[in-house]
């Protein structure tokens, strides 16, 4: 069921770029609903479940840094893909092998925690999918690459998520490590979400629409955790 909900969320994403071609005010407003969501899960379930009084918590806490550095490093490549904003101009009709190498990378490390995780984190990640579904394949579109291009990227985009959540559950370095793991993950996952909300804030005005999607998203979180 975990592998079905990761690929689908993809594929959602995907289609609603195909047939619906959603005006931008709402994929920006999915962005920071997805982000907040993701943040208030890291912050209510994950951090806590890391900061138990049989793991080291100075440990935990560099494990932290180490994600959020990591991720910082990624986005240096991907231009902000995983958090919505693709910066690529002047490079439309050129394959973007750096973008797919880290967006490859942040998503297959998005499904490491999960497994050792309740299902709130799924829920969280598939929720984060969707929008960046839809910015990816828009930017993929109007990139004018063949379709075979689009579709092997998309591809092994969709499949990097599952792969991680598969590696984390069979391999023993993975299972004996998971609560490093999940810490350096909560660094990728604080860096991504804080940015989702507040880089898209236009000369840092007041929206109350995206406010409002903030605040749904972490009562949501509170009363479902």
């Amino acid at each position: 069921m975990t592998y079905i909900i990761l690929i689908f969320s993809v594929l959602f994403g995907t289609l609603l770029v195909i047939f619906l071609k959603l005006p931008k005010k709402i994929v920006r407003l999915l962005l920071a609903f997805s982000g907040s969501y993701l943040l208030s899960i890291t912050i209510l379930h994950l951090i806590p479940e890391v900061y138990t009084i049989e793991n080291d918590a100075k440990k935990m806490g560099l494990f932290i840094l180490i994600g959020v550095v990591l991720q910082s490093v990624l986005e240096s490549f991907s231009k902000g893909a995983e958090h919505g904003h693709i910066h690529l101009r002047g490079h439309e009709n050129k394959f973007p092998m750096l973008l797919f190498i880290s967006l490859c990378i942040h998503a297959f490390s998005e499904g490491l925690p999960i497994e050792h995780s309740n299902d709130n984190l799924l829920w969280a990640i598939m929720v984060h999918k969707i929008p960046i579904a839809i910015v990816l394949t828009t930017y993929l579109i109007h990139a004018n690459f063949a379709k075979k291009t689009i579709i092997f990227f998309l591809l092994f985009f969709t499949l990097m998520t599952p792969l991680g959540v598969f590696i984390s559950d069979k391999i023993d370095f993975f299972v004996a490590y998971n609560k490093e793991i999940t810490a350096l993950i909560i660094g990728v996952f604080l860096h991504i979400s804080t940015i989702i909300l507040f880089e898209g804030s236009e000369n840092h005005k007041f929206n109350i629409q995206k406010f409002i999607a903030i605040v749904l998203a972490i009562v949501l979180t509170f009363v479902t955790v």
